[in-house]
């Protein structure tokens, strides 16, 4: 019997027959929205994994269209059993929101991976007592509030930005409560709230007004005075020995819990309860696939870890069955049970099919005579209703211009409702379907965008995200620290010791505390903050401290200032070669490049939006463009370049992207394939990868002007490369270039527009950036949904390694493994395999054949295996979404861009991305080995090219970076005052002054108005902010 999924009763189907098969591709999620909208209560699908549990989410959520609302997901910890590690405080909050959600849930549908559903969890009662609601007009006693929060596990900061966090100045309070999806700033009058208001977390500023808010606890367990009683005594009666030599015992016991302590969360409660004690009681239950057999591995997995560090007395553990359920158990309570499978079932008795079968091969194929023959056959012999489905509306968009040529339209609708409700056979919607399908029963055909495009890169589509203001990362390159060296501008350098409150002449205002040579003090008003720089130049620790009242100071700037109008006169007369020359002024507002913005698959960030219409505004003048795009890796700086390439070849001129890598320009030549193909240009890549033939024929085009954009390598720059007409240069990391190629590229700089993108700018170019020589765009905001990334530095541990290998694997995710040494990498990848016997691994290094490497990648790329072994070939390599772990051996021996670019390879989608710094004890290294990993390590923050630029200075010294000459000079005034007197130095030249105007500073005259200028301290905890407000007010 072949039964249809639409217009069918599913929930009386299932009651007589408890095995669906035949549900191919995305019938399966149909299948199961379409029982949720219909059954009575709740409908819980158990999927197999995490990774199966995310799609079947987002396919239901489609399929459920206005109802999506009641999809609820339950994610899995993404942590190994027996982590040291706790969960990403996004899962914790999504996994409160869900229970206190199932409280009031009667009907819909809930995801659940089969790991999470055998999890003991907190008992309903526990979290239905910790859950509350605040309204404006209500009565609130603020130190009770806070510590009401502070006992349910809420941190107290200075500035609110992540789920959890809630920070007290005055009668406001901050706070980002677990599920919800902004924070809020409460507003007291008296003990009165009388507004609560939602804020931005990246600019800190109020938006909307609401009337009431929820609040559930920080965690699953309870941190008051009775939750750590109840854990310290269960702790006790549970395990033998000293409990204070443990860390577990005594972190609970102060109050801040260590890492991975969600197993021990039974501790914390006399019972506890399961998944199905939050389930309403007419609740069905559906396992997809293998889900109970995955339970099965995953209990034997979790054994097998707990023989293994059981006897780890610092860290005693709970016994498999005391954290989770058992197979039978579980079986026991999931009935009645309907399994749902892709393939057809032959159990005539319990089982039935339905009409859903896959796809025949649809694919585009642009290399032949007729691209779309197997497509428009399809379309002729079938009679269904046909539902194309894009990743975005930009590819909506891109499919219908493809589609057009062949005669194939559809209709633009709004969802699968829109779908349904239209009378057009081929129809058109934005969808995140993986898989086609044809429903025979009931005349519907789902034909995804990946059936059409079968090599297309599938990604998440990105939502626009609040920016964070590009300018503050270079102002407040870095937090100042007791004991930081600081240039004032009058008197040099000397050291940060902290602010204090000072009355003088009857006013109170806070004054910096700067110590000189000699112990000498100096009090600056924060009125005068602007003339206080921090100090970036030798090592930290051997500033040269400059002593007051000596004229010591002036000296060292007279010489400064001398060098900087040297470099700046050297500097000028490059650029201004350039300026004189009357560059090609386009045309950036055709209809051709509205509709080349139009098909971008993702919302531009904020700051990419400035960066694109910053460069295309370059290209409108008549003056040529050198122009430094600065974001960091991944955030969509390739995007801003195809805009300008866009612009140059549609005016009929020559573009040349300059890539370090090989592979880079394979990627890179496919992107922009991809990106230009409804558009009549020719596309080259010249590479290594292409025969002679090939590179013959590419040379010839650019001659001839038969090619238009040409990517590649440093080949590029050879004399033999001849274009027609070359109109814009793009370079990609321009300090992975050598010095030749350099020295070309500036000769290049006085003839044609220069795009130059990079991730972490080297100090030299962030140094003529700042100087205004060359224009700066900085993309500071990170894409929605990418999370900092998780580094850690320690000695060679196998167990380390094969944890984060396991961790990787289990949610579905790739592992890069870096061993930068060819003639031993073999050996690297057979000891990685006797750690992680359960991984498929492969290899890639530079001496491979090239045909082999771009399939070893493109495998791994199509997730075809899950470790990669390599060498620092994937530096700046194709974007893997789904490898989210790198294991870098002997990371001592890397610079600190590199590390950055090498750790920027993961991170690339929603889940938590870890970083393993791996090296040798620490007495083998070098001081500035140290020193770079520790500056790694210490940013996890997004968007920290610009603060690695200046550690990079510290750590190398100027000297290799600005030439000796000006070196000496950065060592003895610092990098910012030195800045200072080129950007003055520049000016002057420009306006035609004498050297002599730079060795003072330009005379400020400051009117006193005898009051107090303090931001009181109960209303600024921090000092770091307060400085930041008192530079942003002085200046």
């Amino acid at each position: 019997m072949r039964e249809k999924l639409l217009h069918n009763d599913l929930d009386a189907l299932a009651d007589r027959h408890p095995l669906w098969g035949g549900l191919s591709g995305a019938s399966l999620s149909l299948a199961l929205a379409e029982l949720g909208r219909r059954h009575r209560g709740l409908v819980v699908a158990v999927t197999p994994d995490t990774h199966s549990a995310d799609l079947l989410a987002r396919e239901c959520r489609f399929f459920l269209g206005q109802k999506s609302h009641a999809l609820l997901q339950f994610p899995d910890w993404e942590t190994l059993p027996y982590d040291l590690f706790s969960p990403h405080d996004e899962i914790i909050s999504q996994r409160l929101l869900t229970l206190s959600r199932l409280g009031e849930t009667r009907s819909g549908l809930l995801v659940v991976p089969v790991s999470t559903l055998l999890q003991r969890l907190p008992p309903v009662e526990y979290l239905q007592s910790v859950c509350f609601s605040l309204a404006v007009g209500d009565e609130l006693d603020i130190e009770a509030f806070t510590t009401r929060l502070a006992s349910a596990g809420y941190a107290s900061v200075s500035q609110v930005i992540a789920h959890g966090e809630m920070a007290v100045r005055g009668s406001l309070v901050d706070i980002f409560p677990m599920g919800s999806e902004q924070p809020y700033r409460i507003d007291l009058f008296d003990n009165e709230i009388e507004s609560i208001r939602v804020f931005d977390p990246e600019t800190q500023k109020t938006t909307a007004k609401i009337d009431a808010i929820r609040l559930l606890p920080a965690h699953e367990f309870p941190l008051d005075e009775e939750g750590v009683k109840t854990f310290r005594r269960r702790y006790r009666e549970r395990f033998e020995g000293n409990p204070q030599k443990s860390i577990i015992y005594s972190s609970v016991s102060s109050g801040a819990p260590t890492g991975g302590i969600e197993y021990y969360l039974p501790l914390f409660f006399e019972r506890t309860a399961t998944l199905f004690d939050y389930l309403p009681k007419a609740t069905r239950f559906c396992a997809l696939g293998d889900a109970l057999s995955s339970a099965e591995g995953f209990l034997d997995e979790t054994r097998a870890r707990y023989e293994q560090r059981r006897h780890d007395l610092e860290r005693p553990l709970l016994r498999p069955e005391e954290i989770y359920l058992s197979t039978e158990a579980l079986s026991e309570r999931l009935t009645p049970l309907l399994r749902l499978q892709h393939e057809k079932t032959t159990d005539t008795a319990t089982g039935v099919n339905f009409a859903a079968n896959a796809l025949p091969d649809l694919s585009l194929k642009p290399r032949q005579e007729e691209p779309a023959q197997a497509l428009l056959r399809f379309l002729e012999s079938s009679e269904d209703r046909i539902l194309f489905t894009a990743d975005s509306t930009g590819r909506r968009e891109f499919m219908l211009e493809t589609l057009r040529p062949f005669g194939v339209k559809p209709r633009p609708v709004d969802g699968w409702p829109g779908f349904l409700s239209s009378k057009a056979r081929l129809v058109i919607t934005v969808a995140p379907l993986e898989q086609g399908v044809r429903l025979g029963a009931d005349g519907i055909t789902l034909i995804p965008e990946a059936s059409l495009f079968a090599d297309r890169v599938r990604q998440q589509r990105r939502q626009r995200r609040t920016t964070r203001d590009g300018n503050a990362v270079i102002r407040n390159l870095s937090e100042l620290n007791l004991g930081s060296p600081v240039v004032h501008e009058d008197h040099g350098v000397g050291r940060y010791a902290g602010l204090q409150i000072l009355e003088v002449g009857g006013v109170e205002s806070e004054y910096l505390m700067l110590e000189y040579a000699g112990k000498d003090k100096l009090y600056v008003p924060v009125s005068s903050l602007h003339l206080i720089s921090r100090y970036t130049g030798a090592d930290e620790d051997h500033a040269p401290l400059h002593k007051l009242g000596t004229g010591q100071w002036e000296k060292v700037r007279k010489r400064s200032a001398q060098k900087a109008w040297d470099a700046a006169a050297e500097l000028l007369d490059i650029y201004a070669r350039r300026a004189a020359r009357q560059g090609q002024s386009y045309d950036t507002e055709t209809l051709d490049m509205q509709g080349f913005a139009a098909a971008f698959p993702f919302e531009e960030t904020e700051d990419q939006h400035t960066a694109i219409e910053a460069v295309l505004n370059d290209l409108k003048s008549p003056r040529p463009m050198d122009r430094v795009v600065c974001g960091d890796v991944g955030f969509g700086k390739t995007e801003v370049a195809m805009r300008a390439a866009f612009a140059v070849a549609n005016a009929g001129k020559q573009v040349a992207v300059l890539v370090p890598t090989t592979l880079l320009a394979q990627q890179h030549g496919q992107n922009f394939a991809d990106r230009f193909a409804e558009w009549p240009f020719r596309i080259e890549a010249l590479s290594r990868f292409r025969s002679a033939a090939e590179q013959k024929s590419i040379l010839e085009g650019l001659k001839n002007g038969a090619v238009d954009i040409v990517i590649g390598t440093h080949k590029l720059l050879q004399k033999d490369v001849k274009f027609r007409d070359l109109g814009l240069v793009i370079i990609d990391e321009e300090q992975r270039f050598g010095v030749r190629h350099k020295e070309r590229l500036k000769s290049l700089r006085a003839e044609v527009d220069i795009l130059t993108l990079t991730a972490t700018p080297i100090p030299r170019t962030l140094n003529m950036s700042l100087s205004g020589l060359r224009d700066l765009s900085i993309i500071a905001t990170p894409p929605m949904q990418r999370h900092a990334i998780k580094t850690f530095v320690s000695e060679w541990n196998g167990a380390v390694i094969q944890e984060a290998c396991q961790r990787e694997i289990r949610r579905g995710g790739q592992v890069y493994f870096l061993h930068n040494e060819v003639k031993s990498i073999e050996k690297a990848a057979r000891e990685l395999a006797e750690l992680v016997p359960e991984a498929s691994i492969e290899i890639a290094h530079g001496q491979m054949r090239e045909r082999e490497l771009e399939q070893v990648m493109l495998d791994f790329y199509h997730q075809r295996f899950n470790i990669l072994v390599c060498t620092t070939i994937i530096e700046t390599g194709i974007d893997v979404p789904s490898a989210n772990t790198i294991i870098i051996n002997r990371a001592d021996k890397f610079g600190l861009s590199q590390l950055h670019q090498l750790r920027g390879r993961v991170g690339r989608s929603w889940h938590r991305a870890y970083a393993y710094l791996v090296t040798p004890p620490r007495k083998a290294m070098t001081r500035d080995a140290v020193k770079r990993l520790e500056a790694i390590e210490s940013l996890e923050d997004l968007g920290v090219g610009f603060t690695l630029a200046t550690h990079d200075l510290e750590i190398r010294g100027a000297g290799e970076l600005l030439g000796d000459e000006q070196s000496g000079q950065i060592q003895e005034i610092g990098f910012s005052m030195y800045n200072e007197l080129l950007e003055r130095a520049v000016k002057a030249l420009k306006e035609g002054k004498q050297p002599e105007s730079l060795e003072k500073a330009e005379h400020v005259t400051e009117v006193d108005l005898g009051a107090p200028a303090l931001l009181p301290k109960d209303y600024v905890h921090d000092v770091h902010t307060r400085l930041i407000f008192y530079k942003r007010i002085a200046s």
